[in-house]
Formats: structure tokens, C-alpha cells, sequence
């Protein structure tokens, strides 16, 4: 087994940025030494790395620290009387579309490795949420205004603030629930989502606002190519997660000098080799190779637990960021796994975490 994951997966048991009770915060600040808020969509991606780190080194103590991270949900973080999973839990006055998505698939993780029967019934009741609470016209609102549940203001310079094709990770959820609960209103959900994301998705990037901002966009971009998998059979959405890949991998190259983002490379590296075992886009080796020797580097290495195994968000004109990244980690666990485990991604069909 790489070491690299064994250095991330120490960093997630021992860097405090998973609490006791089992929530998990956004980010360490390393330049200020503390973390940042617990937020559920953090756990919810903590949930899975965690259990993936599981199947690699066979730690049991990653599975008790996912499970711990899906009660923190279940019985913490989630609304009953509201009907509602909040963006943080102090106070808790925002729900997001998307981290409801990737709430629901942590916890769809956990009931599978489990088999415990709050976390199914947690999951369906966010994805029913996500259903009834976030339509619009346009597609899903992005923010609530909780507990009124009433739409807070977009910013349509703020892609996290609008609705768009990054969207469709989040939607994927649906397609989870319906395989976890054999409800076709949930299929009919991510379907519908995939054809909203296929209409608009050409005018995401770059953004109108540069060159830093659009390395931004490329992380949300890639949030969409993600999503597509469970469809990838059907031609359109064949073309657009070929295309797709292609002008992520061109602006990164752009970009990469002035800012690079480590989610960025493995989503990248992710999609290519499971695009290539759905024969949506055969495997440009020297490229993916890149990624693969570029991830490591932002690997964090420091006396400090706080600090040591965890990726490092990104790198602005040579210098490195402070933010040592939960979901950064997780994805690039998953990336360099799959480049030194390729084998396996053809089963798997679309991303774990």
C-alpha cells in the first residue's frame, strides 16, 4: 500500500479535524492555528474516505470513526422537526442543495458497510428534502434561508450561490437512493437533473472573471463530469464528459503556474481513468501520469499532526496555501488509488467519495 495513504489516513484519525462526537470540520488554518466550523457536507465526504481508507489498510478504527461521523449526522446535525440538514450545525440557519447530496451519499456509505437502519432512513428523508424544498423553475436553489426554508440571495458572480451543472453531484444521490431504496421517483429526479446540467453546462466555463477565479470553476465543473456516470452509456452524456475532460485538462495546464488546486488534479485524474473503463474517453496516459506525480506534492509534511499527511488545498505563485483540506485528502485518496489500482474502476462505475 502507498504510503501516502497511510499518511492521509493517520491524518484524518489524528489531526483533530474530526471531533470526538464526530463531526468534521471544513478545514485546519495552519497559519492560524484552528479549524474551521463543523460542517455536514465535510462529514458526509469524511464518511466515505473513511470507510474507503478502511477497505485499503483494514483499520477498523476508520469504520468506527465513519460510523461515529454518520450518528453525528443522524442525530446531531439533522433537523426532524424542520425537515432539514443544515450547511453547519452553530448555528444552524443555512441548508445547501448541494452539501445535502453529499450528505445523503456518506450516509448511504455508512448503511451499506453497516446495515444500520437510521442511516438508510436519514438518507431518504435528506433526499426527499432536496426534493421538496430546493425546486425552482430554473433548476434547485442553492441556499436556503433556514428555518423559514425561504431562498437566500443568489450572486450570479458566485457559482456556489447559483444553480448550474455542478449541481449534478449532488444529484447523483437520487440515483443512489433509488438503487439503496428501489423508489423510481428518485431515479426520475437525477434524470432530470442530468438533462438540465447537459442544456447549460457549456456556458459554466471559464469564468468571467479570470483566470484565478476559473481554476475555481474547474473544481465545480468536474463536480458535473462526476455526475454524469451513472448515464454514461447515453451518448450525450458520453460527449460532454469526453469534451469535457478535455477543456478541464487544457485550462489546468493554463492555469496551473499562477494557482493550482489539489481537488482539482485528483477529480481530474478520477474522471479520466473512470471515463476510460466506461469507454467514454480513452485514457491520455502521459497526462493522467502528471497528475499522478503532480498530486503528491501538495501532500503536507510537518512535526505538527495537525498538519503532517494532510493535502494542502492549493498553490498561488509558488506558495502554498494554509488550508489543509478534508475533501482535498479525500479525493486525492481515491485518485491515486484508482491510478495504482486501475483494475477496479470499471465495477465501480462513478467516484466513491
Amino acid at each position: 500500500m502507498s504510503n501516502h495513504f497511510e499518511r492521509a489516513g493517520h491524518w484524518f484519525l489524528a489531526s483533530g479535524i474530526q471531533y470526538p462526537a464526530g463531526g468534521v470540520a471544513r478545514y485546519y488554518r495552519a497559519d492560524a492555528e484552528h479549524n474551521r466550523a463543523i460542517s455536514t457536507e465535510i462529514t458526509g465526504y469524511s464518511i466515505s474516505a473513511l470507510l474507503y481508507l478502511e477497505t485499503l489498510t483494514g483499520n477498523p478504527r476508520y469504520r468506527d470513526r465513519a460510523l461515529a461521523a454518520a450518528r453525528f449526522l443522524v442525530r446531531d446535525a439533522w433537523q426532524p422537526l424542520l425537515n432539514a440538514m443544515p450547511f453547519e450545525t452553530d448555528p444552524p440557519v443555512l441548508a445547501y442543495f448541494f452539501d445535502c447530496g453529499i450528505v445523503v451519499r456518506g450516509l448511504l456509505a455508512a448503511w451499506r458497510a453497516s446495515g444500520v437502519q437510521e442511516f438508510l432512513d436519514c438518507a431518504i428523508a435528506v433526499g426527499r428534502a432536496m426534493a421538496r424544498d430546493f425546486r425552482v423553475a430554473d433548476g434547485w436553489h442553492p441556499i436556503l434561508d433556514l428555518p423559514a426554508k425561504t431562498p437566500a440571495g443568489r450572486d450570479p458572480a458566485s457559482w456556489s450561490r447559483s444553480p448550474g451543472c455542478y449541481q449534478l453531484k449532488s444529484a447523483m444521490a437520487w440515483w443512489d437512493l433509488h438503487l439503496a431504496a428501489g423508489d423510481m421517483a428518485f431515479s426520475l429526479l437525477y434524470r432530470e437533473s442530468v438533462e438540465r446540467a447537459l442544456a447549460n453546462h457549456a456556458s459554466f466555463l471559464p469564468d468571467p472573471a479570470g483566470r484565478l477565479k476559473t481554476m475555481d470553476r474547474l473544481h465545480a465543473y468536474l463536480y458535473f463530469l462526476e455526475g454524469l456516470m451513472p448515464m454514461v452509456a447515453e451518448s450525450g452524456c458520453a460527449q460532454a464528459l469526453s469534451t469535457g475532460i478535455r477543456q478541464v485538462s487544457r485550462l489546468l495546464d493554463e492555469i496551473a503556474p499562477e494557482f493550482a488546486r489539489a481537488d482539482v488534479y485528483a477529480q481530474l485524474l478520477r474522471i479520466r481513468i473512470l471515463a476510460d473503463a466506461a469507454g467514454a474517453e480513452p485514457l491520455d496516459r502521459d497526462a493522467a501520469a502528471a497528475e499522478a506525480q503532480s498530486l503528491p506534492e501538495f501532500q503536507a509534511a510537518s512535526a505538527d499532526p495537525r498538519i503532517d499527511g494532510g493535502f494542502r488545498f492549493g498553490r498561488r505563485n509558488g506558495e502554498w496555501l494554509p488550508h489543509i483540506n478534508p475533501v482535498s485528502t479525500a479525493f486525492a485518496i481515491e485518485a491515486l488509488d484508482l491510478w495504482e489500482r486501475p483494475a477496479g474502476a470499471k465495477e465501480r462505475g462513478r467516484p466513491l467519495i
